[in-house]
């Protein structure tokens, strides 16, 4: 049961280096009602902020100091996540609040000193930070906001495709450096028109992915374990394949949109990256861990990969030697694909939607549950398998000390 005084721990990642509040490049956002596939968007009883305003950072707060405090909850809010503070504030904490772009690890070890710990929150998509395997085992439920920023990633996605595809990187460095050596610019530039491109799985990443890519006249192909409706396919034309293997042997670029659980954990490793076309462009807006790193590091200096982008790593923040910081030909940024503003307008709605429900003993959305009553459960027990794949989290801590 919910607690009157409850403890909420949210880690947040720091505010701008500039100061909080940004200068804003806009005045609004598009007030959008209902997602691709008819899911309403988040509806919380209120909210304490306006739509574009920063909230995935500390002074940000998710926008929930105020509904907190007026139910009389404690908020504590840090980006201390991977220290001793913040072990500290976990111990008696109620309820714990991560995103998966300034992941609290929330490991084993962590959660067996947790002992009032009844509901840990991803304010995003993708709870794989947190052991799954022990929450259903310490019976603490696990939730996230469900498609509250797929398209954002999305739009992520095709935008590193053709960034990498175009050779827009180097080109622009040559710019702003004062150059204009048009043959360096062009030497690994192509038409993305034409070429084959595949998605590791068709969920709603996978195919918002698949039906922005069609207009630029593209063969689009896909693997999944469940199948899109052949009226899907048929509209897309998409081609299926039953595995991943299957699939990038043809494909001159392949976009990873599977969640992260242990049987995806290092799915791209030296042997999916030989059965790839050489030359071929592998983007990774999902999760770091599916790829096995320095794999992708040497593909990339051999020339089997022409390119590598995305916005996901492991551990996160990554340590300042990580090899994906250096290596050729990458498209790489923080993780950031899933937190424009727009999208934190989105997943700070629906976590206090989500925290509304628990407080009040109401049902929490079916599509909103990973795990509940010590199982997997909703969309969950569809989207992720038993287990843990936060092992190697610590080396987080190198961001700060190297």
């Amino acid at each position: 049961s919910a607690p009157r005084n409850a403890k909420v721990l949210v880690a947040l990642y720091p505010d701008p280096k500039e100061g909080y509040p940004p200068k804003y490049a806009r005045d609004d956002i598009p007030d959008i009602k209902v997602y691709p596939d008819g899911q309403t968007l988040p509806t919380p009883s209120g909210t304490a902020y306006t739509p574009g305003a920063m909230l995935g950072c500390v002074s940000g707060e998710l926008g929930l100091r105020s509904y907190l405090e007026s139910e009389g909850h404690t908020l504590v809010v840090t980006s201390d996540k991977d220290g001793e503070a913040f072990d500290k504030e976990l111990e008696d904490a109620d309820i714990v609040i991560s995103q998966p772009f300034w992941p609290a690890y929330i490991t084993k070890e962590r959660i067996a000193k947790a002992k009032n710990l009844k509901m840990a929150i991803t304010a995003g998509i993708g709870s794989d930070h947190v052991d799954l395997e022990a929450a259903c085992a310490n019976d603490v439920a696990v939730t996230e906001v469900t498609f509250c920023n797929s398209i954002s990633v999305a739009e992520h996605v095709v935008m590193t495709i053709v960034m990498l595809v175009r050779n827009f990187v180097p080109s622009n460095k040559i710019a702003s450096s004062g150059g204009w050596d048009i043959a360096d610019c062009v030497s690994r530039s192509y038409d993305v028109e034409g070429m084959k491109v595949g998605t590791v799985a068709a969920g709603r990443i996978g195919l918002a992915v698949l039906k922005r890519m069609k207009p630029w006249d593209v063969e689009l192909h896909y693997t999944d374990r469940r199948r899109l409706p052949e009226s899907v396919e048929k509209e897309l034309g998409l081609t299926y394949h039953a595995t991943p293997a299957d699939m990038c042997k043809v494909c001159d670029v392949v976009t990873l949109n599977c969640p992260l659980h242990p049987e995806t954990e290092h799915m791209v490793d030296d042997a999916f990256l030989a059965n790839m076309k050489r030359g071929a462009y592998l983007v990774n807006t999902a999760r770091g861990k599916l790829c096995d790193r320095d794999a992708v590091a040497r593909a990339l200096e051999s020339g089997q990969l022409a390119g590598y982008g995305g916005d996901v790593w492991f551990p996160q923040p990554a340590p300042k030697d990580h090899p994906w910081r250096t290596m050729p030909y990458h498209a790489m940024t923080p993780h950031i694909s899933g937190t424009s503003l727009s999208a934190q307008h989105r997943y700070a709605s629906g976590v206090r939607e989500i925290l509304e429900c628990f407080f009040a003993g109401k049902p929490i959305r079916d599509e909103y549950v990973i795990a509940m009553d010590g199982k997997l459960a909703g969309v969950g027990a569809k989207s992720y398998s038993e287990g843990n794949t936060t092992g190697g989290s610590d080396e987080a801590k190198k961001f700060h000390t190297a």
